[in-house]
């Protein structure tokens, strides 16, 4: 069973939310908030899988909980899913870096909200194609001073390198696994490998470090 919690300060938002994913079989709603502060201390009570993160809300807006959620400390954590009216690439760049595992308009399809939560919860990144490229464009658009790489990605092998730079390029473990030629069991252990490597909770994170550690360049 997958616990949510649900944060928006609109609480039709909530109620219908909540109403929807309470009615999958898989799926449990602990609670909700109606802002940052109480999404932050409804989730250290209630201690759910996942959050459903509204960005604009009062008293704390959505990605300053985000990072208080994930920058809780060692164990586990809930993961994040950002909901947004806003598809703005500023949106989709803050709630990755304040680590948050996906990003998801208001305005998607309902089974698409539902399929996005328990992606979050099994430990994958909600990054679509689209998202992915606003991701990049946003890196773009950033100077790009010289900086060291992280010790740790010197840890990679050659193939696991290879595979952070695919991954940062939006690629699927299925796209991989046929760019490589290598079965997509082996794709799957090498992100297993890389995420533990580099300290990383999911692809996420994992493209926001390949382009910050200068190991991909936008447009490479």
């Amino acid at each position: 069973m997958i616990k949510v919690l649900i944060a928006d300060d609109q609480a039709m938002v909530r109620q219908g939310f909540g109403a929807l994913l309470a009615a999958q079989p898989d799926l449990l709603v602990v609670g909700d908030a109606a802002n940052g502060a109480e999404a932050v201390t409804a989730a250290r009570r209630f201690d759910p899988d996942v959050v459903l993160m509204d960005v604009r809300m009062p008293v704390l807006d959505g990605l300053a909980a985000t990072r208080q959620l994930v920058g809780d400390g060692p164990g586990d954590r809930p993961r994040v899913l950002i909901l947004t009216t806003f598809d703005l690439d500023d949106y989709v760049y803050a709630a990755l870096r304040a680590g948050a595992s996906g990003f998801l308009l208001k305005d998607a399809p309902a089974a698409d909200l539902v399929q996005a939560v328990r992606v979050v919860a099994a430990g994958d990144a909600l990054l679509a194609p689209a998202v992915t490229r606003r991701l990049i464009a946003e890196f773009a658009a950033r100077p790009t001073p010289d900086r060291p790489r992280p010790v740790s990605l010197a840890g990679l092998t050659d193939r696991e390198t290879e595979v952070l730079r695919l991954i940062a390029r939006g690629r699927s473990n299925t796209e991989i696994a046929a760019d490589l030629v290598v079965a997509e069991q082996t794709v799957k252990t090498h992100v297993s490998r890389i995420l533990a490597k580099l300290h990383l909770r999911d692809r996420a994170q994992a493209v926001v470090v390949a382009y910050e550690s200068g190991l991909i360049t936008a447009g490479e």
